[in-house]
């Protein structure tokens, strides 16, 4: 099984932590974001039909998009996939971080760091992300993970880019639920922070 992943892609953590919680063999590759898609390595060109990271390369057949690469693997091997009546809900989990924060946060974060937008543009994404952060933590004041039965594919999708938070310019201390959860997270066995999880390896 094969990742290729980059180390700011919070959509890559996704994946990528799901293998380590699970403990999957797994080679992680590591993508040039920075490199033009032309001329990014010809095997990951052949594979990222988006021409995107992440991709997950199992048994010769590529798979793209974070959340639907989190369904396989989940399905694969009967992996943070809850109780057959939690389903439905982790794919509303999966759906809404899709549209909400899994577009808001990363977005910010990007035009913070990387790509400078105007005031009304980061006006925009900072509502939006508090929104989406104030109804994550609203549903976690009641709430131990976003499953009943325990960490799921959709507590690693929508606390992937939270781990980056104070890179969007927001303060977790703001939301004690979320930042409870993540700390619950964060403790699970064989869990690294993204930092180390995407680490660009020493032959790249």
């Amino acid at each position: 099984m094969l990742l290729y992943a980059n180390s700011e892609s919070g959509h890559s953590y996704k994946v990528r932590s799901l293998l380590l919680l699970a403990d999957i063999a797994h080679e992680y590759r590591w993508i040039d974001l920075d490199t033009p898609r032309s001329e990014r390595p010809a095997e990951f060109v052949a594979a990222s039909k988006f021409g995107e990271v992440p991709v997950l390369v199992d048994d010769g057949r590529a798979l793209c998009q974070s959340n639907a690469i989190l369904i396989y693997l989940a399905q694969k091997f009967g992996v943070f996939r809850g109780e057959p009546s939690d389903w439905q809900s982790i794919l509303e989990w999966l759906s809404w971080e899709t549209n909400r924060i899994g577009f808001s946060v990363p977005n910010l974060r990007f035009s913070l760091r990387w790509d400078k937008q105007p005031p009304d543009v980061l006006s925009y994404l900072q509502r939006r992300a508090i929104a989406d952060l104030q109804t994550l933590d609203q549903f976690l004041s009641s709430s131990e993970y976003l499953v009943q039965s325990g960490p799921s594919i959709a507590d690693i999708s929508c606390s992937a880019y939270l781990f980056w938070l104070s890179q969007a310019g927001i303060a977790e201390a703001e939301f004690p639920n979320v930042r409870r959860w993540l700390s619950s997270l964060s403790k699970l066995p064989r869990w690294r922070h993204p930092d180390e999880a995407l680490a660009r390896p020493a032959e790249y």
